[in-house]
């Protein structure tokens, strides 16, 4: 039996999308509904479903972080009011998308799309994430309208704030309710997200490896690939390697 996975912090929607889910496609089970993209995330790892149906803007992670964190083979679905713009990158993507208010013609669309991926899959084999597809999601989520360029990073350590040159910062990394700043002389905390940062940063310097980390490219001494083929960075000067998301690999080919 098929196995999906819900997100959408409206609950109303959720259940509506369910409903139809239900009547369009009777043999696929619907295993968890998340209401947030930090729940979605969890759980997708967790259960890993066949199909995930996720909402673009959700509270924690958004729906494209969530993508971009996914290790398996889960094929995702959105469920988006974005513009124009991003429904013509998500069809050049080669992934479905689904307008809302969802319609239930365009609902039946997508399942049979879904379904015929799926028997692809299964005669294939696993496939390895589409690297259009990561870089269409990082577009996505850096796409918005010019901003400096971050200089200085303010951030607490104890009761003290401190000015950190960006160039100084090994990397960032998502941590609870806050975001470590790591430097070679320690740890730092600031509340800017992990997405705000890519967006204020410079991208030829700061590269996300995974929905919770953003590495200075400067500092980066090398990968390493363990016994399952997972990718990891080793950080000059810092003992502890740091996991690539499988949508992020083909940024490191050449290393």
């Amino acid at each position: 039996m098929t196995r999906a996975i819900i997100a959408d912090d409206e609950a109303h929607l959720s259940r509506f999308l369910q409903e139809q889910l239900t009547a369009l496609w009777p043999e696929l089970e619907i295993v968890h509904i998340a209401k947030n993209g930090i729940d979605a995330a969890a759980k997708i790892a967790e259960l890993e479903p066949d199909v995930a149906f996720l909402d673009v803007q959700m509270p924690g992670y958004n729906g494209l972080e969530v993508a971009q964190g996914i290790e398996g083979s889960t094929r995702v679905v959105f469920v988006t009011a974005f513009d124009d713009y991003a429904v013509e990158a998500f069809d050049h993507a080669a992934i479905d998308y689904i307008l809302k208010p969802v319609k239930t013609e365009r609902l039946a669309r997508t399942v049979e799309r879904v379904k015929t991926e799926l028997a692809k899959q299964t005669a294939s084999g696993p496939e390895m994430p589409d690297a259009k597809l990561a870089e269409t999601l990082h577009k996505l989520l850096t796409k918005a309208k010019a901003v400096p360029r971050l200089q200085y990073i303010r951030a607490a350590q104890g009761e003290l704030m401190h000015q950190i040159p960006v160039e100084d910062v090994l990397f960032f990394q998502a941590d609870d309710k806050y975001t470590v700043v790591q430097t070679t002389i320690g740890e730092y905390l600031i509340r800017t997200t992990i997405t705000e940062l890519a967006e204020q940063l410079d991208p030829a310097i700061f590269c996300q490896i995974h929905r919770s980390t953003l590495i200075n490219l400067d500092q980066v001494a090398g990968t390493r690939r363990n016994s399952s083929s997972r990718l990891f960075v080793r950080i000059k000067g810092h003992a502890r390697e740091l996991p690539v998301s499988r949508a992020f690999v083909h940024l490191f080919k050449a290393m």
